[in-house]
């Protein structure tokens, strides 16, 4: 008897968003992964050949950039139909994270990005009604935000 392995599906932005969630590929290798970033050669080379999906860019002020993706999160959730939505941030995680409540909500965990100490970035508060679990390294970057988890500086 073969025990199907749960499915993660990985959303965000290429660049360090990206590096930040690749950095959990060793816990990932239990999983059936798949993965929404922007189609640039850095981002599909770093995949590990986990399915791959690509969104438009850049999102920055393009309304309709964010549009297409969110359609396109509306197609991927249903194909994927993901255990655990999982992002470390920027446009991506929105549509994604939104469109998800949409369909029928599998768990989401946002990864709030490291490099960020001062204030939550504009991602996490879009994503706050509808995020199951934060994640943050520094002590007061999420006051105020339920369900966060808090990690110490790595060593």
């Amino acid at each position: 008897m073969t025990v199907e392995k749960k499915r993660v599906l990985l959303v965000c932005s290429s660049g360090g968003h990206l590096n930040q969630l690749m950095v959990l590929a060793p816990w990932l290798e239990d999983f059936d992964v798949a993965i929404a970033t922007f189609d640039k050669p850095d981002a599909r080379s770093r995949t590990n050949g986990w399915r791959f999906y690509p969104l438009a860019w850049p999102t920055n002020r393009r309304i309709w950039n964010n549009l297409r993706n969110a359609v396109r999160a509306w197609h991927i959730l249903g194909t994927e139909r993901p255990d655990l939505l999982l992002s470390a941030g920027a446009a991506p995680a929105v549509s994604f994270f939104w469109v998800s409540r949409l369909r029928g909500r599998p768990p989401t965990v946002f990864i709030e990005s490291f490099g960020r100490v001062g204030s939550p970035t504009v991602s996490a508060w879009l994503v706050r009604p509808v995020t199951d679990v934060f994640i943050a390294q520094h002590e007061a970057k999420l006051d105020g935000f339920a369900h966060r988890v808090v990690l110490g500086p790595s060593r």
